[in-house]
């Protein structure tokens, strides 16, 4: 009897965990999709940022900006989050600006910080070429030309032959839906969420 209900509570308790990832990343790409109804130009300058939940101008963003805003929505604030764990963790995080401390206006709108973090803290997803394998929610991070990097939102939109989830992103023509998954070499694949 103790067995039978260990293994029912186990199954029980496996399937609603389950079912919360996958209901905060449905919700999650809700809320990137309500990013796309808004106007935002393309805008990379550094500002100086209230904290914590502190954000650039509504009108402005980049890509960061939409996860950003699409976990803010969902009352996680990313700003407070990447930086109390680089204050705690700073020599894990990427050296690439130089930096000898975090900076609360910058560090969480940087792809390669962003990346670290859900490494540490979500779930590292398999990255393949198999459009079935990134879901609502997910979080994708591209190598662009020249070594940029990206990262976007995937939506519950289909693509036009319906074989991809669009993406939520801005790189450069706003917070828009795209079907872009396969453009650019992927170099990231996380599900966050707490």
């Amino acid at each position: 009897m103790t067995k039978s209900f260990t293994a029912l509570f186990f199954v029980l308790f496996t399937g609603f965990q389950i079912f919360g990832q996958n209901n905060f990343a449905s919700r999650l790409a809700d809320s990137s999709a309500t990013l796309t109804k808004q106007q935002v130009i393309y805008d990379p300058a550094y500002f100086s940022l209230s904290y914590p939940n502190g954000d650039v101008p509504a009108d402005k963003g980049v890509c960061t900006d939409v996860v950003i805003r699409a976990y803010r929505k969902m009352g996680i604030d990313l700003q407070k989050e990447v930086h109390e764990d680089m204050k705690a963790h700073f020599s894990e995080y990427p050296k690439l600006w130089k930096l000898t401390k975090p900076d609360r206006n910058i560090d969480h709108r940087r792809v390669p910080n962003l990346m670290k973090f859900f490494s540490k803290f979500g779930t590292v997803k398999p990255i393949t070429l198999n459009a079935k394998d990134y879901q609502p929610g997910d979080i994708v991070c591209w190598r662009l030309a020249g070594g940029l990097t990206h990262i976007g939102i995937v939506s519950k939109k289909k693509s036009s032959d319906g074989t991809r989830y669009l993406i939520v992103h801005n790189i450069g023509a706003g917070q828009v839906f795209e079907d872009c998954l396969f453009d650019f070499k992927i170099i990231g694949h996380y599900q966050y969420g707490k």
